[in-house]
């Protein structure tokens, strides 16, 4: 007799077959569709599936949209050959038809969602080479996704149609710890193999078959060189007992980013499959095809022994160059690197080549970014994303399921030693297991005691102290179980009092905020009954080196497991916690991949991401919004760069030399590129970070009166309050910059690399940045004690609020001082004229542009940047991406800057009112700055910069210009 699961597997299955060939998917059509459903899936007996419940996965299953897809190819026409159309009638499709099958049927993704998986895969295979291709070949590409996001079921689909297609032999390079090896080779298995390897490695009438393979009419010749064990990792003994013939049957291995591993694999293929030319030649593997897939390819696999000057034969790190040797072994090879903090990748030398090992692995014949689908929960939905319209990034509100931590410092200090024992857990730990506890109570209620629930606690990376943290966990784990089991007696309130307001606190009014994301509603009374056995089911694993004790979900499939997991780097890393719902986090890190990797709440919550919680500091907090700001800046510079034709080695330039990329690369512990050079050309950058300091608020002030008493009298502009200089010479201007200070986090918009910039295009031959307009930006309603006389002329100081604050600075709410509109202040009431067209003729953003601008001569420059930019946003795919709701209403920053001659750059000054508050967000008390309201008003600068391809670029020194900010002592050591 079917089970409750397999029945609500099998309606699931009918209703969306049915409701995939409807273009009525009312809520009512859908309720009406899985009741039918339903009755069908009982026929043969077993529970009944909960119809609410069902309805409400459905109408999110056909809810989810899939995200868009962006592509940068080489433009070399000799670099690969177009094979993919011709051929695809003649494949046989039997790994990936099975595949999509098992994706829908078995774990039942969205429609939508597959149906992308279908389109993404085939863009990647298309631009590897056909395997059947006679003559040497070599392609390296990228695909950057999310975190958590759903790569590696996107990397086994390519395995699929690549084993579909000829290729041969798939190895995916599966991170640096065996419990992340040994979880990817499950994923195999499950996706690919059809059968577990831990049991047999070759496909045999023996087999366990497993995903795919569960099916006896689809099982097909396959064999695996490793297994899921844990100890499962490559091995030339292993190897040489399978007896297997490369260039056969398909063969695949999961392997770990480990030198020796790597050395044996390549002595092995080298050994079983390769022919020698001569003696002092390197043997060579011919007509087997090989795909080698790097998951997480910015970790482990850069080389970080490369800089100026070094040999290309002897400083290369061992594990790059062990990934490069043995796809120079081939020679048929395809490098697919997978990772969600790719701009390590990007910074490789793309020319860089060695004969001992080959090309490095920059990813020189494509890069595919995917977004995520609307389903997905990432670091953007849940901390949220300041809209910023002139870098073209619409405003996302923060999911509100993050709570600040300002109670653990006695237990877990921010500076502690190796033999530290916490003795007591904060009464925020305590909270955060109660939540767990509530949270697996809601999901049985939800119909979904089957699932996995894991709740991460990382603390430390010590794993002594990751140890005595368990210790703690668990006692109050068995003090909770114990006293849902026997009751509490006389005691009051009881545990169960307590859970109830814990509940209608914390949970009530945040799963009324979700909606239809948080069905079906979850009663007190129905929770009530559920606390015993979804306490009880609870235990504690720690997840390091000295752990023994896998996680191993698998085994616990049927049933479901929940688990407190506890670790450090071993956490951080790809491995994925099943139905994650609880985080509680204090590794407080500034490296950009370390942050983002350690976010292992990112991801796919179905039917509970309402129950979510994240209990983290404030400085981690703002941390993920500055670099979710700083990662969707850059990928939209990636989706400009693909509407305009642009290739792999031009974005890793503009990467390289973009702001933004300055701050990804530095976090990014980029040791060997500690010297890069850095350009502002088309850029807008502002000081949203200031000292507290009065003295340096006075100098601030005091360099700004001097600068603009020495430009003489201001113009005014009509219905504009600011005063106006125009045509200052670049020598002023960069003597102005360099008297300013700023923060360490504020170099992007300040500090001698900025200046030295600015100064080395006005001396180049072909001069640029020569002159200047000045702004100087007064509030026409500030209050009368805000405003103040500056250099001789009454000024309304500009109010920004607060946002973040440390011992000596202060942040500007949102990281934003700028009024967007303010960035045109120097294209109104000025001619378009033909002179002025002549000067930005050559830009290759305006190639297609450049008869319509023609068109525009005698206008006015504003309107005429208004129409370009509305233009741009018809074009198909669009060069710019509107933020805003309806039609845009004023030019955007993108184009004023594209437009405005490379002569000419725009300086803002802002004169702020110093903020006595930080705003803690709704419903907490603000803190004072100390700041008076009433002093000197602090000095901030807004700098516009023409798109130019023409500029010299200035070299920085990361560990100079960022030491103060990305110093982190908490580095790894387990």
């Amino acid at each position: 007799m079917p089970d409750a699961a397999q029945n609500h597997t099998n309606a699931r299955n009918l209703a969306a077959d049915i409701l995939g060939k409807e273009s009525d998917r009312t809520l009512e059509k859908i309720r009406e569709t899985a009741q039918k459903a339903i009755q069908a899936a009982t026929l043969f007996g077993g529970p009944a599936p909960d119809l609410e419940t069902l309805t409400a996965e459905l109408a999110h299953m056909f809810a989810v949209r899939a995200g868009t897809v962006g592509v940068l190819d080489d433009d070399d026409p000799d670099a690969h050959k177009v094979w993919l159309p011709d051929r695809r009638a003649q494949i046989d499709w039997r790994f990936w038809s099975r595949y999509e099958r098992y994706l829908a049927r078995e774990v039942g993704l969205p429609p939508a969602v597959v149906n992308s998986l279908h389109s993404l895969t085939d863009k990647v295979l298309e631009r590897l080479e056909d395997p059947a291709r006679p003559d040497q070949w070599d392609r390296r590409g990228m695909v950057v996704g999310s975190v958590q996001s759903g790569k590696t079921a996107n990397y086994t689909g390519l395995i699929c149609k690549a084993i579909d297609a000829g290729y041969k032999l798939i190895v995916i390079l599966a991170g640096i710890h065996s419990n992340l090896r040994s979880q990817t080779q499950l994923r195999i298995d499950e996706g690919v193999t059809g059968f577990d390897t831990r049991n047999s490695r070759k496909l045999s009438a023996n087999s366990l078959w497993i995903g795919v393979g569960k099916n006896a009419g689809e099982r097909y010749p396959i064999h695996s060189l490793t297994s899921s064990a844990e100890d499962g990792d490559f091995s030339k003994k292993v190897a040489s007992q399978q007896n297997v013939m490369l260039g056969s049957d398909p063969v695949v291995l999961v392997v770990k980013k480990n030198g020796h591993v790597l050395k044996n694999l390549h002595e092995w293929v080298t050994a079983v499959a390769g022919t020698q030319p001569s003696e002092n030649e390197k043997p060579v593997i011919h007509n087997v095809p090989l795909l080698l897939i790097d998951d997480e390819a910015d970790n482990a696999s850069i080389n970080t022994k490369s800089k100026d000057g070094a040999d290309p034969e002897l400083d290369v790190s061992v594990i790059n160059g062990r990934i490069r040797a043995l796809l120079d072994a081939f020679e048929k090879s395809a490098y697919v690197g997978y990772t969600a903090t790719p701009f390590a990748n990007i910074f490789i030398n793309p020319d860089a080549e060695s004969p001992k090992h080959g090309a490095d692995l920059f990813p020189r014949s494509f890069i595919i970014n995917v977004e995520a689908p609307s389903n997905y929960v990432g670091p953007t939905r849940v901390f949220g994303l300041a809209g910023d319209p002139d870098r073209e990034i619409p405003a996302q509100p923060s999911l509100n399921i993050v709570r600040s931590l300002t109670d653990y410092a006695a237990a877990f200090p921010p500076k502690h030693k190796i033999d530290h024992v916490p003795k007591d857990p904060p009464k925020s730990l305590t909270r955060a297991i109660r939540c767990f506890i509530l949270i697996c109570a809601a999901r049985r209620v939800r119909n979904q005691s089957s699932k996995h629930n894991s709740m991460l606690v990382h603390v430390t990376r010590f794993q002594p102290v990751q140890n005595h943290t368990a210790r703690l966990v668990r006692d109050e784990l068995i003090g909770l179980q114990r006293r849902l089991r026997d009751g509490d007696g006389a005691r009051q309130p009881t545990l169960r009092d307590e859970l109830k307001q814990l509940w209608a606190e914390e949970f009530v009014p945040v799963s009324e905020e979700f909606g239809s994301e948080a069905q079906p509603t979850v009663t007190w009374e129905a929770l009530d009954v559920e606390l015993h056995a979804a306490a009880a089911k609870i235990d504690v694993a720690v997840i390091n080196s000295s752990s023994q004790t896998p996680l191993d979900y698998k085994a616990h499939e049927a049933q479901g497991r929940s688990v407190i997991a506890i670790g450090g780097d071993k956490l951080s890393r790809g491995l994925t916690l099943e139905g994650l719902s609880v985080s509680y986090f204090l590794r407080a890190s500034k490296m950009y991949d370390t942050l983002l990797q350690m976010g292992r709440w990112f991801g796919y919550r179905p039917g509970y991401v309402d129950l979510c919680r994240l209990f983290t500091t404030s400085e981690l907090m703002r941390w993920y919004r500055h670099i979710a700001l700083a990662e969707a800046e850059l990928r939209r510079e990636f989706d400009h760069m693909v509407a305009t034709g642009q290739t792999p080695k031009t974005y890793g330039l503009r990467v390289r030399t973009h702001p933004a990329g300055m701050i990804v690369t530095a976090l990014n512990k980029m040791s060997h590129s500690r010297v890069q050079e850095l350009s502002w050309a088309g850029v807008l950058v502002q000081t949203t970070q200031f000292f507290k300091d009065g003295t340096v608020t006075a100098s601030n002030l005091g360099a700004v009166e001097q600068f603009l008493t020495g430009l003489g009298a201001p113009a005014t502009q009509q219905g504009s309050s600011s005063r106006i200089w125009k045509d200052v010479p670049v020598a002023e201007v960069a003597a102005f910059l360099s008297k300013l200070r700023f923060p360490p986090e504020a170099a992007r918009a300040g500090g001698a690399e900025l200046v030295q910039f600015i100064r080395k295009q006005a001396d180049k031959p072909d001069k640029e940045l020569t002159l200047w307009t000045v702004v100087v930006v007064s509030s026409g309603s500030a209050e009368a004690r805000d405003r103040r006389t500056i250099a001789g002329q009454e000024t309304g100081l500009v109010s920004r609020s607060a946002e973040d604050q440390t011992e000596t600075t202060w942040l500007a709410r949102k990281a934003n001082i700028q009024n967007p509109a303010d960035e045109a202040l120097d294209f109104r009431g000025v001619l378009f004229d033909a002179a002025w067209l002549a000067e930005i003729s050559g830009k290759p953003d305006l190639a297609d542009d450049i008869d319509w601008l023609a068109g525009c001569i005698g206008r006015d420059a504003w309107d005429v940047a208004l129409a370009l930019t509305l233009r741009w946003q018809a074009t198909n795919p669009p060069k710019l991406r509107s933020p805003d709701k309806g039609q845009t209403t004023r030019p955007y920053g993108r184009v004023l800057r594209v437009l405005r001659p490379r002569s000419r750059g725009l300086l803002l000054i802002y004169p702020l009112v110093p903020p006595m508050e930080v705003s803690e967000g709704e419903g907490r008390p603000a803190r004072t700055t100390g700041l008076n309201r009433d002093g000197d008003p602090v000095s901030g600068v807004v700098l516009s910069f023409p798109a130019s391809e023409t500029v010299l670029g200035v070299e920085y020194r990361v560990n100079r210009v960022w030491d103060a900010m990305i110093r982190d002592d908490d580095t790894y050591d387990e």
